[in-house]
């Protein structure tokens, strides 16, 4: 049964991945913690670290089937790109010595004032501009936040992309083009917060409870996953859904509230 429900939230993945730039985190990380509750504390522990070795091979797959032509609105950001990688390693590190139940607190906290701030803020469910103008010339983002979102990402397991969209959005870009952009964003986090998940001991709990892992990733989980993603990124690439700009972000908001409400539920 578990193996069904990971395969079918791995269809969700890919469809998250592709049309809100999520590359799996958000929808992996309750449902793992979900399937590995017999971890106790420790299931948001691995729940993260799985998410990020799902996140690099769905938001890698989704980053090398974009456009170009879309991707050329990531030039001259390598600092950006470069600090964010160094916030992951110590977001990844922070996961394993933060008390268990941080992450999951902070998680539920940071999704339920994010969508707090999507509704009130002006600028993502409202543009200061039309989107025709402020696709034009969207404003870069700036270098100094990679450190912080990279760090946020990686303990949370989110993949950076509930701040890249949000930040994209307002500095200019539509919402197909923020999203479409956020998967190599996600990519710069998920590859180092893979690495440190990967390598170190298991939770001690996983022995008692049967689950076997590989350092702090349930790669039988993450199979199961990735197993229900990739076709459908690889079909939405190819004939992606046309969704009106405004509908796009509210739907982005209604989507993390869903999350926000799972993990609230989960055991």
């Amino acid at each position: 049964m578990d193996l069904v429900v990971l395969t079918g939230i791995g269809l969700l993945t890919g469809v998250t991945t592709v049309v809100f730039g999520f590359g799996g985190g958000f929808a992996a990380v309750p449902v793992v913690v979900w399937a590995d509750a017999a971890l106790g504390a420790d299931a948001m522990r691995v729940a993260t670290a799985t998410s990020a070795l799902v996140m690099v091979v769905n938001a890698g797959f989704a980053t090398a089937v974009t456009p170009r032509r879309t991707l050329l609105a990531l030039r001259g950001t390598r600092a950006l790109v470069l600090l964010l990688a160094v916030g992951a390693v110590a977001g990844a590190l922070a996961t394993r010595l933060a008390p268990a139940g941080l992450a999951r607190a902070a998680f539920v906290a940071y999704v339920s004032v994010t969508v707090v701030d999507l509704l009130l803020r002006p600028g993502f469910l409202r543009p200061r501009a039309p989107v025709e103008e402020a696709e034009a010339a969207p404003r870069p983002l700036p270098a100094v936040l990679g450190a912080p979102v990279g760090a946020v990402a990686a303990f949370l397991g989110v993949g950076g992309s509930v701040m890249t969209v949000p930040a994209m959005r307002r500095a200019g870009h539509p919402m197909r083009v923020a999203t479409a952009l956020a998967n190599p964003l996600t990519l710069a986090i998920a590859v180092p917060a893979a690495a440190v998940s990967l390598s170190g001991a298991a939770v001690p709990a996983a022995a008692g409870a049967h689950v076997r892992l590989v350092g702090l990733v349930d790669p039988g989980a993450a199979a199961a996953l990735l197993l229900g993603a990739l076709p459908v990124i690889a079909v939405l690439r190819r004939r992606p859904p046309r969704i009106p700009d405004r509908v796009y972000a509210w739907a982005y908001v209604g989507l993390l509230g869903t999350v926000a409400a799972a993990m609230v539920l989960s055991p």
